[in-house]
């Protein structure tokens, strides 16, 4: 028998699943690659979906904002079961948490997309792209110490 060292006190005591199984296999940092890709995969089909139903009818930054907000809502299960495995803590109060840290990802796009698609001429998803690539190390750091922190160190 072989034992994985998981990097954290509630991994180890949280029940077993899908989270145990990828954390055992890749660790914490490559399920919260997976979920990064998964994450820009949701909202860049969700936005495009967007853009091609309401074409110019609805302000692009409005479908940003929408965008993002199913995006976290899809998403969050997955981050705080399989990524973080946090268990016997309120669904809302994380969820809350991880959309707060949504939200400053959400300005950099409302703020950083019009700049691109605008005064530089990028179309929206690939300048909504751009974006997307800078925030996984940085939404990793600030999910891992303040979103799913390990609460039985505290």
């Amino acid at each position: 028998m072989v034992e994985v060292e998981s990097g954290t006190a509630h991994e180890k005591n949280s029940r077993p699943g899908w989270g145990a199984l990828v954390s055992a296999f890749w660790g914490r940092r490559v399920a919260y690659l997976l979920a990064s890709a998964m994450t820009a995969v949701v909202y860049c089909a969700l936005l495009g979906l967007g853009l091609l139903a309401v074409k110019d009818r609805v302000p692009y930054v409005f479908l940003l904002v929408a965008c993002q907000f199913l995006t976290s809502v899809i998403v969050y299960p997955w981050y705080r079961l399989v990524v973080f495995r946090v268990s016997g803590e309120s669904w809302l109060a994380g969820y809350l948490r991880f959309y707060a840290v949504g939200l400053g990802f959400l300005v950099t796009s409302v703020v950083g997309v019009p700049i691109l698609v605008e005064f530089v001429g990028i179309p929206i998803m690939v300048a909504q792209g751009l974006l997307i690539a800078v925030s996984p190390p940085l939404s990793y750091l600030t999910h891992r110490t303040w979103t799913f922190p390990n609460r039985e160190k505290a």
